[in-house]
């Protein structure tokens, strides 16, 4: 039985907007991140800056149009720098606009910097983070801004879980998770003798389930092949729980995924497969 995101029923919805809807993930993707935007504005309190969620979006949009333009490339582009800039707004702390528009400059342009074969090498928007952080000195990671509600992290998970069987990449969050989650368990729980409460306040998250939902899972950047995309999630979560227990690094998963995406192209060398479009997905 094939699984497709139409197995949550928007049946309530406007005909025509529910055409819309399911005619494209990255509508309901876009949809999913604004509403964590709101939640995390209206509810956890974040900073209401105005001007620098303004400057992203606008940063973000009119990069990924002159690049659109330059390379007469369809404006579906688009709503990709629109997902980016929602995740720019959900994932990255700064103290300054300035900076901001750094990392959105950096995030839509490594789309079209670091290719091979026509296929971009980074998550746009992991590369943004990280190199921001490298460069500047004015900008982080900020794992705890989520909370642990439970009634949160459902939603995340199940809203996300959605998108992936739509796109096919739910072997990626899986593997991710288990590797990731399951070392950290030998570890705390196991070798070390610590509770498993303390397990599973340390890894729920927010941020670690729309790193897992969103960003490892973009499907423009990860290995077409199902076998190569498992062997890569499995190192992502190898490195970064390395990461975060020997090098002690805020928002590790970020950091992995980072070091470990230039092996894409290779993987894509090795095991063959279809190159994923979000235009002809079934």
């Amino acid at each position: 039985m094939q699984l497709t995101i139409q197995t949550f029923s928007l049946s309530h919805l406007p005909k025509k907007f529910n055409t819309f809807l399911y005619s494209d993930p990255r509508h309901f993707q876009i949809l999913f991140q604004l509403l964590f935007l709101i939640y995390g504005i209206s509810i956890l309190d974040w900073d209401k800056d105005v001007l620098k969620f303004s400057a992203i979006f606008l940063s973000c949009i009119s990069l990924q149009w002159l690049f659109t333009f330059a390379d007469q490339t369809s404006t579906q582009s688009i709503k990709s720098a629109l997902i980016s800039a929602l995740s720019l707004c959900l994932m990255l702390r700064t103290n300054t606009v300035n900076t901001a528009i750094i990392a959105c400059f950096l995030s839509i342009g490594s789309k079209y910097i670091f290719r091979i074969n026509g296929k971009h090498i980074f998550n746009p928007t992991n590369f943004g983070i990280i190199t921001t952080i490298l460069l500047t000195g004015d900008a982080w990671i900020t794992p705890g801004q989520w909370g642990s509600s439970a009634l949160l992290l459902f939603f995340i998970g199940a809203l996300g879980f959605s998108v992936l069987l739509t796109v096919k990449r739910l072997d990626i969050a899986l593997t991710f998770l288990l590797t990731f989650c399951g070392l950290n368990y030998i570890r705390q729980v196991l070798y070390l003798g610590w509770q498993s409460d303390f397990f599973l306040h340390t890894f729920s998250s927010g941020t670690l389930l729309l790193f897992t939902f969103f960003m490892i899972t973009d499907p423009v950047s990860t290995p077409s092949s199902k076998v190569a995309r498992i062997l890569w999630a499995c190192l992502v979560g190898i490195l970064a729980y390395w990461l975060q227990t020997k090098i002690f690094l805020t928002g590790a998963p970020v950091w992995a995924l980072f070091f470990l995406s230039p092996l894409t192209p290779l993987l894509d060398r090795i095991f063959k497969g279809e190159r994923f479009q979000w235009i002809k997905i079934n």
